[in-house]
């Protein structure tokens, strides 16, 4: 149990009441009492007798808690306790609330049916709470006789209408008047022109202390620095919050993260200004006029560079760069992770976070690079302690240990169920000892984007990106047309791969395997997975060819296996395709045996959550034949119309 009896009330309230009384202009109190108290540099009120706290609580028919107790002791009630109640209730004041405010039915409007005690307390407390605010700028204080601690503290709770917010809960009066303590400090803080320098023995210290918390930060001792900085934030000391904000975004925190005071100065918003702006970018939904808003005293330059920034956030076209060898480790890791190896960008990125350059006294770690759409899918919480508590900016430290890589290896992962449970079907092309700039060449369709030398790659993005913005380029669908938008990069030692995680579906009669075409001079393994589709019968593709001619295949579809040329042993399907009782655990051995005869991977992390190059391959499906009916759609100008080529004949499946 606490003893909150033994707090020394009559210092801190004297603190309180010096603090306040010299931070005051001269000749401008607002009234006779306020200058009294600037006088006697006291707040307070003669203490309360143990005759009137007897009173009292005869007169409320309970005793009261001890640390309101205690307080009455030293004074009986309290002037500006924070700055929105002017004069806060001593024994004569203090009464029951009964409501008397009406807020009780209008909280109980928003309450759910299934509402918890917690919910329900939000409005009880209304009825039957303790009101301790005699003057405020509406706002209310009161304390819960049923919300009681194990030292018979009573819960206190402050709500304003004009902070729309809940009732905002304390867990003892001692603890609420600490909190007005620091919401005094904190407004005092943030003076106009012409008033007085805040400055004081409570704000030195505090300052020393956030001096202290940026040395230990830079160490790596970020958990006690952070903790420290939280805690001068809360009295409003320059430079706390914006050096808490940098801990903050690398922990993958971004509510409430604005970089106060450092995102403005233009030796900082380089690198902290992308992070800022490519939040913005998340949740504006193109509504632009809330970016300034934390860009308060900005120069026209830093605000014309928040908007140069946000195109380039928004066009996926920002790239992060730094001074000197930390920059040069991040070009290294882009192109690692441009092509999929995200664990090696990140051991890239790491190793060289203690040659990282500050920008200023103030800049505590990287931080620009997580805007990056290469780099940025880098980070996770994990990740960032790890950087955090590697020593950095010229300060020496214990290095941390290397945090797990994201990426399993191999292609088992692919059976595991992504978190909305969507991927069911997936289709990969391997080619070995081939550069991923080369796929295009080999697998395009001929007809994506392009220059004189022929497809190129897009600009990394995310699979989703890459669909939206091939669906708005296309003008053509053709119900035998297949192709697939995929994702390319390194499948491990040896290998690119080519990545379609949403295939159109599968049909066995029209497919015709990319394999023999990527295969030409070197070696090409395709697999097409549709193990657990719900709404069609179960398949299984896998194809393998060298030198432009397929080696050998099998295809697993409608209970059957059809298979070509002599199949390796470990890939043979009959030793997979028995009963077929749980397609998810053939899957994985049949992914398991791919991996290990090839030797390669796909890089999870990069294909679920990172930015990747795509580019369209050409038609996994044959060109329909004399008898076979198939339809085209061309697009123009927002009109949709069948196109001529029709064949006659039977009836061809449908397109996607």
């Amino acid at each position: 149990m606490t003893d909150i009896t033994a707090f020394d009330w009559r210092s801190f309230l004297l603190r309180w009441s010096g603090e306040w009384a010299d931070s005051l202009p001269d000749g401008e109190t607002p009234g006779a009492d306020d200058e009294a108290a600037r006088r006697a540099r006291w707040l307070g009120f003669p203490p309360a007798s143990e005759v009137r706290m007897a009173a009292m609580e005869e007169r409320l028919s309970i005793r009261m808690p001890p640390s309101y107790r205690e307080f009455l002791k030293v004074s009986d009630g309290w002037r500006h306790a924070g700055g929105f109640v002017s004069l806060l209730a001593g024994t004569d004041d203090a009464h029951w609330h009964n409501d008397e405010s009406g807020l009780a039915d209008m909280f109980e409007e928003y309450l759910d049916e299934d509402a918890g005690p917690e919910e329900r307390r939000e409005v009880d407390i209304w009825r039957r709470g303790l009101q301790l605010d005699v003057e405020s700028d509406i706002t209310h204080v009161l304390m819960d006789p049923e919300d009681v601690d194990e030292d018979g503290e009573w819960a206190v709770y402050t709500w304003a209408s004009w902070r729309a917010a809940p009732p905002e809960r304390h867990a003892n009066f001692l603890t609420f008047m600490r909190e007005m303590y620091r919401e005094f400090h904190s407004l005092r803080a943030h003076r106009s022109d012409g008033e007085p320098v805040f400055a004081n023995d409570t704000t030195r210290n505090l300052d020393t202390l956030v001096e202290e918390a940026r040395l230990e930060a830079l160490r790596g001792g970020w958990e006690h620095a952070g903790k420290a900085l939280d805690e001068a934030k809360e009295y409003g000391r320059p430079r706390a919050a914006g050096l808490g904000d940098q801990i903050r975004r690398l922990l993958g925190e971004t509510y409430m993260v604005y970089f106060e005071d450092l995102v403005t100065d233009p030796r900082y918003a380089p690198d902290l200004l992308p992070p800022l702006v490519a939040e913005h970018a998340a949740h504006s939904y193109r509504n632009d006029s809330t970016l300034t808003f934390h860009l308060r005293g900005a120069s026209d330059d830093l605000v014309s560079l928040a908007y140069a920034t946000l195109d380039q956030v928004r066009s996926g076209t920002y790239r992060y760069t730094a001074a000197g060898p930390f920059g040069e480790a991040v070009e290294r890791a882009r192109e690692l992770a441009r092509w999929g190896d995200t664990d090696g960008a990140w051991r890239t990125l790491r190793d060289a976070a203690p040659l990282w350059e500050p920008l200023g006294p103030d800049h505590l770690a990287p931080l620009g690079w997580v805007a990056d759409p290469v780099l940025g899918p880098l980070l996770t919480p994990e990740r960032g302690r790890e950087l955090l508590s590697t020593p950095r900016g010229g300060q020496a430290g214990e290095a941390p240990r290397p945090s797990a890589g994201l990426d399993p290896g191999g292609l088992v992962w692919l059976a595991e169920p992504d978190p909305g449970n969507n991927r069911t079907s997936y289709r990969f092309v391997l080619v070995e000892e081939v550069e991923p700039e080369e796929l295009p060449g080999r697998l395009g369709d001929g007809e994506g984007d392009g220059d004189e030398d022929g497809i190129v790659l897009n600009e990394p993005m995310t699979f989703w990106e890459a669909r939206r913005r091939s669906s708005q380029n296309q003008r053509e669908f053709s119900s035998y047309d297949d192709r697939a938008l995929v994702a390319a990069g390194r499948a491990g030692t040896g290998w690119s791969f080519a990545f379609d995680g949403d295939p159109a579906p599968f049909d066995q009669r029209r497919f015709v395997s990319p394999a023999a075409a990527a295969s030409e001079g070197t070696r090409a393994v395709v697999v097409w997975s549709g193990l657990r589709t719900s709404h069609r019968e179960p398949f299984f593709h896998l194809s393998v060819a060298r030198d432009g001619a397929e080696q050998y295949a099998f295809t697993y579809v409608d209970g059957e296996i059809r298979r070509s040329g002599e199949i390796p042993k470990a890939l043979d399907p009959s030793r997979f395709f028995g009963a077929l009782a749980d397609g998810a655990e053939v899957e994985r051995s049949l992914l398991e045996a791919v991996a290990g005869e090839f030797g390669a991977s796909l890089p999870r992390h990069a294909l679920v959550k990172g930015r990747l190059h795509t580019f369209a391959t050409r038609s996994w499906t044959r060109p329909p034949r004399d008898g076979e009916t198939y339809s085209v759609i061309r697009l123009d100008w927002g009109d949709a119309r069948p196109a001529d080529g029709q064949r006659t004949g039977e009836d061809g499946p449908g397109g996607r």
